[in-house]
């Protein structure tokens, strides 16, 4: 099972890093992280298929069983990094995936909006978004060490088993035709 964990944040060092490289860490994940990987500003022009950071995105997702899209939310939304990978991806890559998506907030109210919006575009690429989701908040993540509390790394493994569950059925279905 190849799951790919998606830090969605432009940020170098920011929560949404933590938790992806937390999720990738423990589920042996592979992770792209958007802080680093520098995909170019989508243009829908053809060119841009052979740009070497498009063809190790599509690759990696073509090749994944599920994904954990992680995200801040940015004025009511998904972070602009994440939507500009996403536009590089299409049905192709996401048809009946299971996808896990977490957001992570700066506090109070934050969140929810960045999920729908995820839940609204990945629905755009006939994905198979989990019925769990997860807002992390400040409170649940130790500076420190750059870690999640205990009460959120429990939430993040019961999200992450659904989204294992969901995997598992997916590939039992591809298998079965």
């Amino acid at each position: 099972m190849k799951l790919v964990v998606v830090n969605g944040s432009p940020r170098k060092k920011g929560r949404t890093g933590i938790a992806a490289r937390y999720i990738s860490n423990l589920y042996n994940a592979e992770l792209l992280d958007l802080s680093d990987h520098g995909l170019p500003l989508f243009t829908g022009e053809e060119d841009q298929s052979s740009i070497e950071s498009v063809r190790h995105l599509k690759k990696l997702f073509k090749e994944a069983d599920g994904v954990v899209l992680l995200s801040p939310e940015y004025h009511s939304g998904m972070s602009g990094a994440l939507k500009n990978m996403l536009d590089f991806l299409n049905s192709e890559y996401f048809a009946h995936k299971p996808v896990g998506i977490i957001a992570v907030a700066g506090g109070g109210k934050g969140g929810i909006n960045a999920l729908t919006n995820m839940r609204t575009v990945m629905r755009g690429v006939y994905s198979n978004v989990i019925p769990k989701q997860l807002v992390l908040d400040p409170h649940c993540f130790i500076y420190e060490n750059d870690s999640l509390i205990e009460e959120s790394t429990l939430l993040v493994k019961q999200l992450m088993e659904e989204l294992i569950m969901y995997v598992k059925l997916h590939m039992q279905m591809e298998n079965k035709n």
